[in-house]
C-alpha cells in the first residue's frame, strides 16, 4: 500500500500503511498499528499498538495525547507525547506539552513548550503545600533539599 515494497515487514520504521491527507480533519481518537503519516488535523488521542510509528508532517497538526513506540514530529502537536522508544523532533516541530521518552533527537529550530521527561525516571514526589504550611505554623523547622 502507498508504494511500499510488499517483501518488507510491516514492523520496520519508515513503513507508511495509513495516511491522513492534508485536507482531512478527524475529530476523535485514532488507534493504529504499523506506520501512520499525518498531514491533516487530528483532534483527539493518537495511540499506536506495539510496533507503531507515528509521523506528523510539517503541515500536520494533532490536538491530543500521543502514545507510540516511535514518534517523528515535523508539525504542530498540542498535548503530551509518550514514546516507548524514540522521539525525533525535526526543525519545524512545535510541541506544547510534555515529552516522555527513552531516546530523543532534536534538530535546531524545534520548539517545545513543556518538559522532557526520561521514561525510566520515576516522577518526583513533592510535599503537599498544606503539610509544609502546617509545619511552619507549628514552629517546627523543616529542611528541604533540592534533588
Amino acid at each position: 500500500m502507498l508504494g511500499r515494497d510488499k517483501n518488507r515487514s510491516s514492523g520496520g520504521t519508515g513503513d507508511v500503511e495509513t495516511l491522513i491527507g492534508p485536507r482531512v480533519q478527524i475529530s476523535g481518537d485514532v488507534s493504529f498499528s504499523g506506520g501512520l503519516y499525518v498531514e491533516g488535523t487530528v483532534q483527539g488521542s493518537v495511540v499506536a499498538e506495539e510496533n507503531g510509528v507515528l509521523t506528523l508532517a510539517e503541515n500536520g497538526r494533532i490536538e491530543g495525547e500521543v502514545r507510540a513506540p516511535h514518534v517523528v514530529i515535523s508539525g504542530q502537536l498540542i498535548g503530551d507525547i509518550h514514546a516507548g522508544e524514540r522521539v525525533q523532533l525535526n526543525s519545524s516541530a512545535r510541541v506544547q506539552g510534555n515529552i516522555y521518552y527513552k531516546s530523543v533527537e532534536m534538530q535546531a529550530g524545534a520548539m517545545i513548550t513543556g518538559g522532557l521527561i526520561h521514561a525510566d525516571q520515576p516522577p518526583r514526589q513533592l510535599p503537599r503545600p498544606e503539610a509544609v504550611k502546617d509545619d511552619e505554623s507549628s514552629g517546627k523547622s523543616r529542611k528541604v533539599e533540592a534533588a
